[in-house]
């Protein structure tokens, strides 16, 4: 009897888009769904097998789309739906496949239901889609528990009629009551929406939220979404969350080929590999190479850890080193052309893994954070936590041709977060004949990850090595992957080279730097 054809999503490499970032086709200064459509031409060159895109969807904008207010729309700002069944329809047509945003955790404030809770009585039908309560003390003006929102306030507001209501972000996206039957049976209808558009999947937001335990316990105020069981944290991870899995992983299971991935972070491999049980999620993303610094022992480690999380669950490992909410690789490794060597070299290591892997628009052009001014800043996180705490350093907008911005992004000069002039030889037009080049290199390591028959088998052996150094053997397919965080050259293993993340030195790799041999 014939093996089965191993899923698509299992080893597929996923290139998120940044919607308002990507392209904009409008001339208003934010990027739209046309923008991507008219942009796949590059994707396919590039050589991704999907996309995931950022809420589109109808919203005030509060959190860029993840407030949503109706999760079956699209927001006039992107597009229509017209625009999307033909972004999607073109992709699919060059081999692309699509998968976008999830957000079930909650809503905006601006959507209907909330509106409708806001006019109804305390205990009404209405309200309890939500997490209302009333609050402590005599006149119930102390919030109902103890619980911060991950922006840093207190994760409750108040009402003129007394009830609080519960958000874990900020005020303007209110929790779901996920007990309530109507918000279950609303997912389900969004699902089958986008599902019956031609979509291949969900990446699902704040995955490991929505299940909230009964009595709503304080929190240990020490906690925070990477501390794992050290410090009790009733907001995440609640075991409750595995029956939403479930419920959604069933809609999926009827359209097939379809996957969904899940934004969890949760550091515990055993409770993070419950997420991948059969019934539950495809793909699980595992942060643990986002949240390691460019040391070679301690990216051994990660990797042994994520690599256990997919032994564990019998599922393939989904590895990332950056996205909308975290630094760019290349800022968080130290910036200038160290942080690019230092980048290109992950990207080797990253490529070479078993699994899946998740690229974010613009790290194929080696794109640097950038300091936003102040008075410039988008994201609601650097008003309520700080600007200090800002993500817009990672999502400015891309810079496809041209010599001073907006790159070719926009016809609009005003772009929604401004452009550095710097970017001229960062442009995807500069890069893409200059066969040095960071976007080189991604093109060249993923059309070897797809055609090289190195390239196969989910264990990893791995080598001796020098102090600041690891290598390892995919098996059964034979690659060879070696990391030089070290002070000084090292010789290679045994091998023909591949492919390297900057040019030998007498033979030698050297200093922040990647190869792979077979």
């Amino acid at each position: 009897m014939p093996e089965a054809t191993p899923p698509w999503w299992r080893d597929a490499v996923f290139y998120q888009v940044y919607v308002r970032s990507f392209a904009d086709s409008d001339g208003d200064g934010i990027g739209d769904l046309r923008g991507i459509r008219g942009r796949l031409g590059y994707l396919e060159l590039l050589g991704v097998d999907a996309l995931w895109l950022t809420p589109f969807y109808r919203s005030p904008m509060a959190d860029h789309g993840y407030d949503v207010e109706d999760p079956r729309s699209v927001d006039p700002v992107f597009g229509d739906l017209e625009a999307f069944d033909e972004l999607v329809a073109d992709a699919h047509a060059r081999g692309i496949r699509v998968t976008i945003d999830l957000v079930p955790n909650h809503t905006s404030r601006a959507h209907p239901w909330f509106t409708e809770a806001l006019a109804a009585r305390p205990g009404s039908a209405a309200r309890d889609r939500y997490v209302f309560r009333d609050g402590l003390g005599v006149t119930g003006d102390t919030p109902p528990n103890n619980w911060v929102s991950a922006y840093g306030e207190p994760a409750w507001t108040r009402l003129p009629d007394g009830q609080w209501y519960l958000h874990l972000f900020a005020p303007d996206q209110p929790d779901l009551n996920w007990v309530n039957a109507d918000v279950r049976a609303d997912l389900e209808r969004t699902l089958r929406f986008w599902l019956d558009r031609g979509v291949d999947g969900f990446r699902i937001d704040v995955a490991h939220g929505m299940a909230k335990p009964p009595g709503l316990p304080d929190m240990d105020l020490r906690a925070n979404p990477l501390s794992g069981a050290e410090h009790f944290d009733p907001r995440f991870d609640n075991d409750g969350v595995h029956e939403i899995h479930q419920m959604i992983r069933k809609v999926l299971d009827t359209y097939a080929g379809t996957m969904a991935v899940g934004e969890i972070w949760v550091t515990d491999h055993r409770r993070l590999a419950k997420y991948l049980r059969p019934d539950e999620l495809h793909l699980a993303f595992n942060f643990r190479l986002v949240l390691t610094h460019f040391d070679a022992d301690a990216m051994r480690a990660s990797i042994d850890h994520s690599l256990a999380v997919a032994t564990a669950a019998v599922a393939p490992a989904t590895w990332t080193l950056s996205n909308h909410d975290v630094w760019r690789q290349v800022s968080r490794y130290g910036g200038g052309a160290q942080g690019v060597r230092r980048a290109r070299a992950m990207t080797l290591v990253e490529l070479a893994l078993p699994g899946a892997v998740y690229l974010y628009n613009g790290e194929e052009l080696g794109l640097p954070n950038v300091d936003i001014p102040v008075e410039a800043m988008a994201d609601p996180r650097a008003w309520t936590s700080g600007p200090q705490h800002s993500r817009d350093g990672a999502r400015v907008p891309l810079p496809w041709e041209g010599d001073a911005p907006p790159f070719g992004f926009s016809r609009n000069e005003k772009t929604w977060l401004p452009m550095p002039p710097e970017w001229s030889a960062l442009t995807v037009e500069a890069q893409l004949e200059d066969t040095t080049s960071t976007l080189s290199l991604y093109r060249e390591a993923l059309e070897l990850r797809h055609e090289h028959p190195a390239f196969s088998g989910d264990e990893l052996q791995w080598y001796g090595a020098p102090a600041g150094c690891f290598a390892f053997r995919r098996e059964p397919g034979g690659l060879i992957c070696v990391l030089n965080t070290s002070a000084t050259p090292i010789a290679l293993p045994p091998g023909e080279l591949l492919l390297a993340s900057v040019e030998l030195v007498d033979g030698k790799l050297p200093p922040d730097a990647a190869a792979w041999l077979v």
